[in-house]
C-alpha cells in the first residue's frame, strides 16, 4: 500500500482487451503510484485506490495513467493498493525470462529479440531458426542450477549517457524517454536495460519449466516457459486431468494415451458403420417412395440422424425431374441442415424463401439449394409453402 494524492482525473472510455463495446470511465494520474504501467513486454498492475478499483495502468510520456470506474477528486489523499499475486506473477515471469535469456545466449549464442508475458504462459522470441530438444534441455538444467544457487537480483540507475549504458543488454529505449536508465541485474549472469518488475533473488523463482519451442516468425523460434507458482498450477491442472482420465477410463496414468488410442479407433469404425447404415436407410426411403402406385409432387422428410450425404443420396434416387423434394436433419427444436431438391426453376425460386423461414443460410445449382438452418421448428411453415407454389403450378395435384 502507498499513501499519494491525486493530480487530475477525467472523463474516458476503455477499450476492454478481448474487444468489445468501450467502458466508460476515468483517467486519473497520481502524484505518485505502486502500480506498473504496462511496457517492457510486462502487462501492467492492478489494484485499488481507495476502495474504487483500478482496471488499467498505461504509462504517458513519464506519467502513470490509471484507469478507474468512479471519478476521484484532484487533490485528495489517497490510499493506493496493489494487487500482490498478480504483481509477483509478474515479477516471476519476467526475472524468469531474463534468466533463460542470458543463459541461452551464453551457452547457444541465441539472442532474445522480443518476448510476451502472456495469462497462461510466456514466449521468448529467440533469433535462430532451429533449437534442438537436447538444447531445451540442458538450458532447462542450467537455468534451474542458478535458481538454487540464490543469486541476487539488483536495481541500479544510470545516466542515460553514460557509457556503461552501451555495455548492458538491451532492445532500445522508448522515443520519448526522458532520465536516467533502469539496469536489472543478476549478480554474474546479466546485466539489462528494464523498466520492469523483478524479484531480489532469483531463490524467489522456485522453479523455471521450458515447456518446448514453436516456429516462430522468418528464421526465429518461440520459447515457450512457465515460472514460479505457473508451474505448481500446471502441475495441479495436469495431476486433476490425470485422475479424472483415471475415474473414466478405469486404468493407471501410464495406460492413459494406449486407452485413449483404443477408444478412438472403436468410435471411427461406429462412425463408418453409421455412415453404412444411414445410406442405406436413405436408399430404403427413395425405394418405398417411388413404390408407390400414384406418384407425388411433393416429397417431405425430417431425421433427427443424418448428414448432407444422407439427404443428397435420397433426392439422387427419387429423382428431381418431375418431385419436390423438402429434407431435413437434425434436432427438431434447434439447427440442422436443409436441402430443398427438384425442377430447376422452382428450386431457384423457393431456395432463399426456404433458408429464410429457416432462419438460416444457403447455397445451389443444378436444381438443390442446401445450407443450414437455425429454426428447424419453422418446418411446417416451409412445407405449406411448397404445397401452395405446387397448387398454384398445377390446380388439379
Amino acid at each position: 500500500q502507498f499513501t499519494t494524492r491525486v493530480v487530475s482525473c477525467r472523463a474516458a472510455e476503455l477499450r476492454p482487451e478481448g474487444g468489445g463495446e468501450p467502458v466508460p470511465g476515468f483517467q486519473v494520474v497520481l502524484e505518485d503510484t505502486i502500480l506498473f504501467p504496462e511496457g517492457g513486454g510486462q502487462p501492467d498492475d492492478r489494484g485499488l485506490i481507495g476502495d474504487v478499483p483500478v482496471l488499467r495502468v498505461t504509462r504517458r510520456g513519464p506519467e502513470a495513467v490509471h484507469f478507474v470506474p468512479a471519478a476521484l477528486e484532484p487533490g485528495a489523499e489517497v490510499l493506493l493498493s496493489l494487487d500482490w499475486e498478480r504483481r509477483f506473477d509478474h515479477m516471476q515471469q519476467h526475472s524468469g525470462q531474463h534468466l533463460i535469456s542470458a543463459i541461452a545466449e551464453q551457452m547457444f549464442g541465441f539472442k532474445t529479440t522480443s518476448w510476451e508475458l502472456g495469462r497462461q504462459r510466456s514466449v521468448i522470441e529467440l533469433d535462430t531458426p532451429v533449437v534442438t530438444a537436447e538444447q531445451v534441455a540442458a538450458l532447462e538444467k542450467s537455468v534451474n542450477e542458478k535458481i538454487r544457487d540464490r543469486v541476487p537480483v539488483t536495481v541500479r540507475e544510470l545516466a542515460a549517457d553514460d557509457p556503461e549504458v552501451e555495455t548492458v543488454r538491451s532492445r532500445g529505449l522508448p522515443d520519448d524517454h526522458v532520465g536516467p536508465v533502469r539496469v536489472v541485474d543478476i549478480k554474474g549472469i546479466d546485466s539489462n536495460l528494464c523498466c520492469g518488475t523483478h524479484v531480489s533473488n532469483l531463490s524467489d523463482l522456485q522453479v523455471i519449466k521450458l515447456l518446448g519451442v514453436e516456429k516462430g516468425k522468418k528464421n526465429k523460434t518461440n520459447l515457450v516457459f512457465l515460472a514460479g507458482n505457473r508451474v505448481l498450477k500446471s502441475i495441479e491442472q495436469s495431476h486433476n486431468t490425470e485422475k479424472a482420465l483415471t475415474s473414466l477410463l478405469k486404468n493407471g496414468p501410464g495406460e492413459h494415451v494406449e486407452a485413449v488410442r483404443r477408444l478412438q479407433s472403436s468410435v471411427k469404425l461406429l462412425q463408418k458403420n453409421n455412415l453404412n447404415l444411414l445410406r442405406d436407410i436413405a436408399v430404403l426411403i427413395a425405394r418405398d417412395f417411388k413404390s408407390k402406385p400414384a406418384p407425388r409432387q411433393l416429397f417431405v422428410l425430417h431425421r433427427k440422424e443424418g448428414d448432407s450425404e444422407f439427404m443428397n443420396i435420397i433426392a439422387n434416387e427419387i429423382g428431381t425431374e418431375e418431385t419436390l423434394l423438402f429434407l431435413t436433419v437434425g434436432d427438431e427444436k434447434e439447427a440442422g441442415l436443409f436441402l430443398l431438391a427438384g425442377p430447376v426453376e422452382a428450386v431457384e425460386n423457393l431456395g432463399p424463401r426456404v433458408a429464410e423461414l429457416l432462419g438460416g443460410k444457403g447455397a445451389g445449382k443444378r436444381g438443390r439449394f442446401q445450407g443450414k438452418a437455425a429454426k428447424m421448428s419453422r418446418r411446417g411453415e416451409v412445407q405449406a409453402l411448397l404445397q401452395e407454389f405446387i397448387s398454384h403450378q398445377n390446380p388439379e395435384a
